[in-house]
């Protein structure tokens, strides 16, 4: 029997990336979405590419008293969960509507956290899973340019490392994944400086390496560990004067 893993948000560059790699290791594939009936042509291309079952699913991170109805319409509990869910708003209008900034900020904490929250529940009652979280460097440290979606993935960060220190003695393992810029289609407006941008493939590629090797914190690239290291240790009397 195929390992069914579920990847929610699965419309993003990321999730496509991770479906391809975990259908080519022979895991039947719930791919989770808003307007699901566009998953087909992924669906298709999984089945033919790779021979594995692949099934599709209407999912809405933000509704999140329907969270227990979607969970009941999988068919198989996952073994693996990947929560890709997330969006970038621009801060600038963040700071002037507030309709804007809570949409990131549930976007990309309150609707990832209570998904994840509701599948460990089930996880621990088997006994069983992993739990994988696509959090972001940005949630390290605070910056003028993007605090508001830094914020909220700052909470989502803290709340995987709250289910990993709770869970890990239950046979549950959750990863936190922080990549820096990633070339998709939600940074397609930016400049982004080549040498430091992966790409979906390599995060994708990353988050199956951490599930094998039970890894519970990753960058991608690797380079950024090392990068924000030296932004979190700057003294705030120095960081708050910088453009960054």
């Amino acid at each position: 029997m195929q390992e069914p893993v579920l990847i929610l948000g699965a419309r993003s560059d990321i999730a496509r990336a991770c479906a391809h790699v975990f259908a080519k290791k022979g895991h039947s594939i719930q791919l989770a979405a808003r307007n699901a009936v566009e998953l087909g042509d992924d669906a298709v291309d999984l089945r033919l590419r790779y021979g594995v079952e692949v099934t599709c699913h209407e999912f809405d991170a933000l509704d999140i008293h329907g969270h227990p109805s979607f969970l009941d319409s999988l068919q198989t509990l996952p073994v693996i969960a990947i929560c890709t869910v997330g969006t970038m708003g621009a801060q600038d209008l963040s700071e002037i509507d507030a309709t804007a900034a809570l949409r990131d900020i549930r976007s990309n904490f309150e609707g990832p956290a209570m998904i994840m929250a509701a599948l460990a529940n089930l996880f621990e009652a088997r006994g069983s899973g992993t739990l994988v979280g696509i959090s972001s460097v940005a949630g390290l440290r605070g910056r003028a340019t993007n605090y508001t979606y830094g914020a909220a993935k700052a909470g989502f960060t803290a709340f995987l490392s709250g289910m990993r220190n709770r869970l890990t003695k239950k046979g549950i393992h959750v990863v936190t994944v922080l990549p820096g810029f990633v070339d998709t289609a939600m940074t397609a407006d930016l400049d982004l400086p080549g040498p430091l941008t992966a790409q979906p493939s390599e995060v994708a590629q990353a988050i199956a390496t951490a599930v094998v090797k039970k890894r519970n914190v990753i960058y991608v690239g690797w380079i950024w560990r090392w990068i924000m290291i030296v932004i979190c240790n700057i003294p705030e009397g120095i960081f708050k004067k910088l453009d960054i």
